[in-house]
């Protein structure tokens, strides 16, 4: 089963300080064309800056996004995955809680972040194997004249 770790090797980890403006931080997500932002403070991990947080907590309440700060916006309760855990993990995780975007840590450091696009991408190319292999064995016809 496919770890979360290989799914990090060689992503760049965007993140956002609390300081940061809303629209500053969803111009730079736009750009990356990614729905969320670990958002760091120190190098600690404080909270996650998604779309559904720019929706919910600025645009639906009236606030003006170049005066917002992210820390006043952010979703602070936060549920992590490790570099260990397996993709259905980290699926039960996000589901339990109702989340997108699961931020990846280890030994108290972030390493990563992960949407459930990610996870589903890599179940589907799983699955495809998976129903390939089976279609192959049931469909084979070994030659016993030969």
């Amino acid at each position: 089963m496919t770890q979360i770790a290989e799914l990090l090797e060689g992503r760049p980890l965007i993140h956002a300080a609390p300081g940061e403006k809303v629209r500053d931080v969803a111009r730079r997500m736009t750009d990356k064309n990614i729905g969320a932002v670990a958002v760091l403070d120190a190098g600690a991990l404080v909270g996650i800056f998604s779309e559904r947080d720019v929706m919910a907590r600025v645009v639906a309440a009236g606030l003006n996004p170049d005066e917002t700060t992210v820390a006043r916006v952010m979703t602070k309760d936060l549920v992590v995955g490790r570099p260990d855990d397996d993709i259905d993990a980290a699926l039960e995780k996000m589901h339990a809680v109702g989340c997108r975007h699961l931020p990846i840590v280890e030994r108290g450091n972030l390493v990563g972040m992960i949407s459930i696009r990610d996870l589903l991408e890599i179940d589907d190319a799983t699955l495809r194997k998976k129903t390939t292999f089976l279609r192959e064995f049931v469909t084979y016809h070994p030659d016993y004249e030969t």
